[in-house]
């Protein structure tokens, strides 16, 4: 349970410390004294979101921390599974600095937003007047029954395999509606590939064809050239090796006679040597240069149906044309496999669905078991705040799909008088109704849950008199298994707490601020007196307030 809570500069609270102990603890005062942004403050360490709008200074970081008594309540597998060192006395502080970023802690350690909301919901239930809104809500409906039939276990068996069945019937309707597109082109695939292949495209062909299309489209042009740059070497006469040998020829004569001659020998017979070999290469090559028409009719035509292929598939060269070949081949394969993969994917849904099937019928029995317990107790607890003729149902419909929590529908029903049947609670529930049954499930949730602390913000709105009496005595009663807070404007709720807190405004430097005063037994009877007659408290208010403070607690 929450037995202390510190918080400064939230919103108009400048510095608050306030100690909590078990039991019914009461806070009231005038509206808008800040009694709701005490529970805004204890939210943010439950994990709610904030930003630089609820600091009350804009130069100071804002702190809110809250100290629980946590032993007896199961929370061991938490702290091993978060990594987290448990604390009988658990710290959990929440801090918000000038520049809006916001950090959370648990023991001093640093823990995520998820975090801290997964442990806050272990710990606290706030219920604000707009939580009577859920009796709206067809899930929080599902939610409170499960809460009675024990089905958690069961239900967190059943969601694994509902996500799974989930995923495999996304997969299953994306591959059939691309095997219906697929079958269409299936054939056009099929011609493509058929193409390609017999086409016999080798890697590296085209660069190796090009070059041999240009040597033969200029054979002619080529042999002419050779023969005449041959012959430049070797013709007799002018040739160029005979006059480089009669260069060596002179240059041996004199070789003796000048310095270095016989190295301008040496480079003149390598001249001779190298250029005689060029000469003889150039003849063979000039040999075998011979015109092949049919070949270079061959090369064109195997060119012509490779640059229409490349076209085709607008592509830039064979690479890229033996890749997209492959990629046909893929889709046809995968095409043609695809309904082995259709029927093992309708296989595993089936077998999913008739999983599922199984869990919603254990689920939907535990559910349908406790029903009429349920109805019997909240009708019971309405009456006693009183609605003598008050009926509340709960209507249990099986929908056709599976959803996160079964195959069931749930309707709560609710009629305040005797002659009218019940109906949906959310068309004919007015607001004080709305929040006498809200109590009558609280009451009985949180003794099921095993819950620390509740925290109850106006839950009395709507009524009055001797029903707020009973609404005091049911929150008193709940005090005596677990921690309960209630703010409140009703004095007969007031007088049933264990301890009172009053929140009220106070001027500091031009400022209003908010603070909270631990009422004394005096201070407690003049404030509910208060409550009773207004600000002008009168002796008779005294005696009232007196004589509620006596009044047993059932």
């Amino acid at each position: 349970m929450l037995v202390k809570l510190f918080v400064q500069n939230y919103a108009l609270i400048k510095s608050l410390d306030l100690e909590l102990e078990k039991g019914l603890t009461i806070i009231t005062g005038e509206t808008g004294a800040g009694k709701s942004i005490l529970l805004g403050a204890l939210s943010l360490i439950l994990g709610s979101r904030a930003d630089v709008s609820v600091l009350l200074e804009k130069n100071k970081k804002c702190i809110v921390e809250g100290s629980f008594r946590i032993d007896g309540y199961e929370l061991n597998d938490f702290f091993e599974v978060n990594e987290l060192d448990f604390e009988p006395l658990t710290i959990i502080r929440r801090e918000i600095n000038p520049a809006g970023k916001s950090r959370g802690f648990i023991n001093d350690t640093p823990v995520t937003l998820t975090v801290l909301k997964d442990i806050g919901d272990r710990l606290i239930d706030i219920h604000s007047q707009h939580q009577t809104l859920m009796l709206r809500d067809n899930s929080f409906h599902l939610s409170v029954i499960d809460s009675f039939a024990g089905t958690t276990g069961l239900l967190e068996k059943y969601r694994l395999v509902y996500q799974n069945f989930r995923r495999l019937k996304k997969e299953l309707n994306e591959l059939t509606e691309m095997s219906d597109k697929n079958k269409a082109d299936l054939e056009y695939y099929q011609f493509q590939l058929e193409q390609l292949d017999s086409s016999k495209l080798v890697a590296g062909e085209q660069d190796d064809l090009e070059k041999e299309q240009e040597l033969l489209s200029h054979a002619e042009e080529i042999k002419i050239a050779l023969n005449n740059a041959s012959h430049l070497f070797s013709f007799d006469g002018n040739s160029i090796l005979v006059m480089l040998k009669e260069v060596k020829t002179n240059l041996s004569r004199i070789m003796e006679f000048i310095p270095g001659g016989e190295g301008l020998l040496q480079r003149a017979d390598s001249a001779w040597i190298e250029l005689n070999d060029l000469a003889n290469e150039l003849e063979k090559m000039a040999a075998l240069i011979e015109a092949d028409p049919n070949r270079l009719a061959e090369i064109n035509e195997r060119l012509d149906l490779i640059y229409s292929l490349l076209q085709k598939h607008r592509l830039n060269d064979l690479n890229e044309l033996l890749d997209e070949r492959e990629k046909i081949r893929e889709k046809v394969v995968s095409i043609e496999t695809n309904d082995e993969r259709l029927k093992e994917l309708q296989l595993l849904v089936d077998n999913e669905a008739r999983l599922l099937n199984s869990f919603c019928e254990e689920i939907s029995e535990k559910r349908n078991n406790i029903l009429g317990n349920v109805e019997r107790k909240i009708t019971d607890m309405l009456k006693q705040l009183g609605m003598p003729g008050a009926k509340f149902k709960i209507s249990l419909s099986r929908l056709k799909d599976f959803t996160m929590s079964g195959i069931d529908h749930a309707d709560f029903l609710f009629s305040a008088n005797k002659q009218t049947e019940p109906e949906n609670i959310a068309k004919i529930a007015s607001g004080g109704e709305l929040s006498r049954v809200m109590l009558s499930l609280k009451s009985m949730l949180t003794r099921k849950n095993n819950l620390p602390t509740i925290i109850f913000d106006e839950i009395d709105s709507g009524v009055s008199g001797e029903i707020a009496a009973r609404v005091g005595q049911i929150l008193a009663g709940m005090g005596d298994y677990m921690q309960v807070l209630n703010i409140t404007h009703l004095p007969q709720v007031a007088s049933r707490g264990s301890r009172h807190y009053h929140v009220y405004k106070d001027e500091e430097n031009n400022s209003a601020v908010t603070k909270i005063k631990l009422l004394s037994p005096q201070e407690r009877i003049i404030e509910i007196a208060r409550l009773l007659s207004g600000s002008q408290i009168t002796d008779t208010a005294l005696k009232n307030a007196r004589e509620l403070l006596k009044a047993p607690s059932a």
